[in-house]
């Protein structure tokens, strides 16, 4: 189980966020899809949905931004 004194969560799913939110709290993010049927060869289908590591390092300074903005 995840520590409650660590807010800062952001789970990286390429298939559904179902689920997630358990781990990630009301404070965390999910980097997720919730739809199908995307076809393309794999690594295309992941740059377009924001599954790279630039995107996903992005997010996380976003969310540590936001949860230092409200502490």
């Amino acid at each position: 189980m995840l520590p409650p004194a660590v807010p800062a969560r952001l789970a990286v799913e390429a298939a559904a966020s179902f689920g997630w939110s358990r781990w990630v709290g009301d404070r965390g993010e999910v980097v997720s899809r919730d739809d199908f049927g995307a076809s393309a060869p794999g690594a295309l289908v992941l740059e377009k949905f924001g599954f790279t590591p630039d995107n996903v390092a992005d997010r996380a300074r976003a969310l540590l931004g936001r949860l230092d903005a409200k502490d």
